[in-house]
Order: structure tokens, then C-alpha cells, then sequence
């Protein structure tokens, strides 16, 4: 009798681990993201489609499918995913090129393709096509990784995709993405981090001298800069730029400054009545601190802060490295996409037009991070409750 009970506890030991703070945390963002798509749209979608819960419908369709898809990924061994890893890769790079002839343009970009009646944006595939590469390439490698020939390999070949990305579909946001995971991924993978410090040295550096760049244009020949370089401008003085590309940053922040702490309530915002361009999307957290006040930002980024704190657990508890590198991908794709989302909405960084993961709209968006998740569940199975 003593030795059945030792050996239930032995199981109970063994068995594997499954992250509901992670689910619920996910699962509430989805949710209140849908709240917010339809409290930002409604208004617009009436005006222009005659259905206040256009938006909404296309978001909710795009979330069931993610999830759906998130709960299969999640019961599928994640080393199942390594023998397609340079598949991912190809497949990433050969998808941004099918946007040069079979492309679908909105908003003046061209950044879609239609696939079976499904709109899909790229650059989300090639984020976790990039995810599942590099995560089988740096393990391969091994202490290869640790030389220079290695560091600089793994760069290279994500800034292939990355450059495509940018030239192809330009999107500028999405290439800094790209580059950011490779950089998080490597910055876990390799000990020597005097490197990293020098290419953040580089990289403001070479920030730095695009702003003086742009600001000694401009006072020579304003109208020899392209919609970028307007956009630094507008970043540095936006009510200068009022009428023209500082319109939609001003009235982030008008929104942002008159919802005050608590907020005038849900749905009341008066920006997305028409006042500022692309509220359901890239501005969504500026109605959200609108209608829900300084709190309801604040609790956003808190809720962002567990979602990264328990992606930080599974990758820190992960069975191998493998393993670990697919979670510190997704986490460096949500967090640097929260950053420069809110960076942008509150004039931090010049607008780059960046969606909120989970929150804005955007069908291709919501459901490659699902899949993402997906991943990551699928490695938290793998941790047994004895090794946490």
C-alpha cells in the first residue's frame, strides 16, 4: 500500500505542466480586444458599411480560428516543428515575394495576399516562420554561436527577411521586428554581451544621424524627403505638422489627455468619431485610455507585464534549449511590439504603424500570435511539475 502511494506520488511529480495563468491572460486580452474593436469601429463601420459590427465579425472570425489553431499547436510536440525549420524559412521569404505580383493593396500599402478567400499578411507569417528557423539554426550551431562567424550568420539571414519585408511590403516596423527576435534570441543563446552593447551603440547612433539628417534636409529642401522622413519631422514637432502627418498624433493624444484618469466611459470616446484616423487599429490603446481613463491604459500593460512574466517562466523552465529559444522568440515578438505600439501612440518614437498584439484589429495578426501561444503551451507541456 505504501509503495502504490509512493509511486502516485512519483507521478504527480512527473506529470507535466500546463500554464492556465498564461491561457486566462491570453484569453482576456483576446476578449477585451474584441470590446475595443467594436467600441473603436462601430462608428466608421456604420458611416461606411452600414453594419456598426463589421469589424467586430471579421475579428471575432480571425479569433476563433487562431485559437482553434492555438489549441492544436499546443498538443503537438514542439520538437515537431524543428524538421520544418528551414522550410519556415524559405516558405517565409518566398511568401513576401509573391506580394511583387499577387499582392493586395489597402491603405496604400501593399502588404496582402488572398489565400482561399483569407486575407493574410505576410510579415505575421514570417515573424514565426523566423521564430521556428532561427531557434533550430542557433541550436545546431551549438558554441558555434559563440564566434563571431555565428553571431553574424544569424543576423545575416534575418536580415534577408527582414530587408524584404521592409523593400517589398514597406514595413518598417515589422523588419525592425524580425531583426529584434533574432537579436533577443541570440542575446539568450550567447554569453558574450559586449557585442550587444555595441550594436545598441550603433543602432542609436545611426538613429541619431538620421534625425540630423532629416532635420538639415528639411531646412534646405523640405519637399526632397519622403513620407519617413515627413514623419521624423512630425515626431519632433507634430503641431507644426497639424494639418498633415502630425494629424493622427495629435489626436492620439488629445484622445489619451481627455480621458483622464477614469476615463469618459466605454464607448464614449469622441476621437473615433471620424477625429482620428485607424482608431480600431494602430491607435486602439489611445481609445482605450480615452473611454477607460489612465487606469485602464495602466491595466493593459500590467496585464502585457504578466503576459511576458510567464512566457520569462516556461522559457527559464523549458526542457532544452530548443524549447526555450521558441518561447524567448514569441516573447520578443509581443514585447517589442507592445513597446513600439504604445512608443508611437504616445509620440515617443515617430509613427511607424504598429497594431497592439491581441488588442487592434487585424485578422492575420490575432491569429499568428495564437499560434505563437500555441508553441508555447506546447513547450510548458514538456516542463514537468518536479523541475519547477
Amino acid at each position: 500500500m505504501a509503495q502504490r502511494r509512493s509511486s502516485r506520488r512519483g507521478q504527480q511529480k512527473g506529470e507535466s505542466f500546463m500554464d492556465y495563468s498564461l491561457l486566462f491572460i491570453v484569453l482576456f486580452l483576446v476578449g477585451f480586444g474584441m470590446v475595443m474593436v467594436f467600441s473603436s469601429s462601430s462608428y466608421e463601420a456604420n458611416l461606411e458599411l452600414g453594419d456598426s459590427t463589421s469589424y467586430l465579425r471579421q475579428q471575432l472570425f480571425a479569433s476563433i480560428l487562431g485559437l482553434v489553431a492555438m489549441m492544436v499547436v499546443a498538443n503537438i510536440p514542439y520538437h515537431f516543428w524543428e524538421r520544418f525549420a528551414l522550410l519556415a524559412y524559405i516558405g517565409s521569404i518566398v511568401l513576401v515575394l509573391l506580394i511583387i505580383p499577387f499582392g493586395h493593396s489597402s491603405g496604400g500599402a501593399t502588404r496582402w495576399l488572398y489565400i482561399a478567400g483569407i486575407s493574410l499578411q505576410v510579415a505575421e507569417v514570417a515573424k514565426l516562420g523566423m521564430i521556428v528557423f532561427l531557434a533550430s539554426f542557433i541550436c545546431k550551431l551549438g558554441k558555434g554561436i559563440q564566434s563571431n562567424k555565428g553571431f553574424v550568420i544569424v543576423l545575416v539571414l534575418a536580415g534577408v527577411v527582414a530587408g524584404l519585408i521592409y523593400l517589398i511590403t514597406n514595413n518598417l516596423s515589422s523588419a525592425i521586428i524580425v531583426m529584434a527576435i533574432a537579436v533577443l534570441m541570440l542575446f539568450v543563446s550567447c554569453p558574450d554581451y559586449k557585442r550587444f552593447f555595441l550594436m545598441g551603440f550603433l543602432v542609436l547612433a545611426a538613429a541619431a544621424a538620421v534625425i540630423f539628417y532629416v532635420v538639415q534636409t528639411a531646412e534646405a529642401h523640405v519637399d526632397d524627403l519622403d513620407f519617413r522622413g515627413a514623419r521624423v519631422l512630425a515626431w519632433l514637432d507634430p503641431e507644426a505638422y497639424a494639418s498633415d502627418t502630425g494629424f493622427q498624433t495629435l489626436q492620439a493624444l488629445y484622445a489619451i489627455g481627455s480621458g483622464g484618469v477614469l476615463g469618459k466611459g466605454l464607448g464614449q470616446s469622441m476621437q473615433k468619431r471620424g477625429f482620428l484616423p485607424e482608431a480600431q487599429n494602430d491607435m486602439i490603446f489611445s481609445i482605450i485610455c480615452e473611454e477607460l481613463g489612465l487606469f485602464g491604459g495602466i491595466a493593459v500593460i500590467v496585464m502585457f507585464l504578466l503576459l511576458i512574466w510567464r512566457l520569462m517562466i516556461i522559457a527559464n523552465n523549458a526542457p532544452d534549449l530548443y524549447g526555450a529559444l521558441l518561447v524567448v522568440g514569441v516573447m520578443g515578438h509581443i514585447a517589442v511590439q507592445v513597446i513600439l505600439n504604445i512608443a508611437v501612440v504616445t509620440n515617443t518614437i515617430p509613427n511607424t504603424g504598429i497594431s497592439l498584439p491581441f488588442i487592434s484589429y487585424g485578422g492575420s495578426s490575432v491569429m499568428f500570435l495564437l499560434i505563437e501561444i500555441g508553441v508555447v503551451l506546447s513547450v510548458a507541456k514538456g516542463i514537468r511539475l518536479k523541475d519547477l
